[in-house]
């Protein structure tokens, strides 16, 4: 079923201090949500954006956490449930990339573990405290997850990256078949798989052939209006769409070249990421 808006939900986002976890938190104070929980890690940005959220008229909770650690979502899921009740739209939106070496050059071998607790394992947790008390009820929920074209296609120098995001992928899309087969239809679960955004993580990585660096506005918007409408799979642009088309349909060698050849091989190869 279609959800027309979130006026009245209440909404929780992951990773919302700034980026698109900020844009999605700010859709749903505009939309009228009951209430937006925010989750990030840096305790200044997160303030600033719950502030801010508040001016807009938002009803803001805001808790400092690291996805990255189970218990920590378990007790952050815990102060939720008892401040602000049940959640209906959960964003699983924190993310992050390391390094753009080969995977054989890797030095901090806590990268590995890092990008794979925060990327592929914590929408897991954070989904398993929420999705539940969504399945229970019989209002409509959603879950939007955002993965990346990385989980679609395979590139060089962000193997661990790609890993987390296929795993992300995954996961969202056979819980998506896990709702539908138990019959809960009121509860839909949409996974996002952008190409690079205009964040800041993804500094000095390449647009290649017709796909230039995505806006965040414009994968929010996309984004926001695909989960309300309960929507699957959202491939941004078009051109990942028909990466992953050809990469279905072609012989590993001929994939490779063309990957290669319009450039999405080496689009990491300037990566430099977020400034700290």
């Amino acid at each position: 079923m279609k959800l027309d808006t979130v006026a009245g939900k209440k909404v929780l986002v992951t990773g919302a201090a700034m980026g698109l976890g900020k844009l999605f938190a700010e859709r749903a104070v505009r939309e009228g949500a009951a209430a937006v929980v925010l989750w990030d890690i840096s305790e200044v940005a997160l303030k600033e954006t719950a502030a801010e959220l508040t001016g807009l008229g938002g009803t803001i909770h805001h808790f400092v956490v690291d996805v990255s650690a189970p218990a920590a979502i378990t007790e952050a899921a815990e102060s939720v449930r008892a401040e602000v009740g049940t959640i209906d739209i959960l964003v699983n939106n924190a993310g992050i990339v390391r390094g753009n070496n080969y995977f054989w050059e890797t030095e901090n071998r806590a990268d590995i573990e890092k990008t794979m607790a925060i990327n592929a394992h914590a929408p897991m947790y954070v989904t398993l405290e929420f999705l539940p008390a969504m399945v229970a009820g019989s209002t409509e929920a959603r879950v939007l997850t955002i993965a990346s074209s990385a989980g679609l296609v395979s590139n060089p120098r962000m193997s661990v990256y790609a890993a987390s995001k296929w795993a992300a992928l995954g996961w969202s899309d056979s819980v998506r078949i896990e709702l539908e087969q138990a019959g809960h239809d009121h509860v839909k679960v949409t996974t996002v798989c952008p190409t690079y955004i205009n964040t800041g993580m993804f500094d000095g990585a390449k647009g290649f052939l017709f796909t230039p660096i995505l806006e965040q506005d414009a994968v929010v918007d996309t984004s926001w209006r695909e989960m309300k409408n309960g929507n699957p799979l959202v491939i941004l642009p078009w051109t990942s769409r028909l990466n992953k088309a050809l990469s279905g349909i072609l012989p590993i060698k001929l994939r490779d070249l063309f990957l290669n050849s319009v450039g999405v091989y080496h689009s990491m190869d300037e990566f430099t990421g977020r400034k700290k």
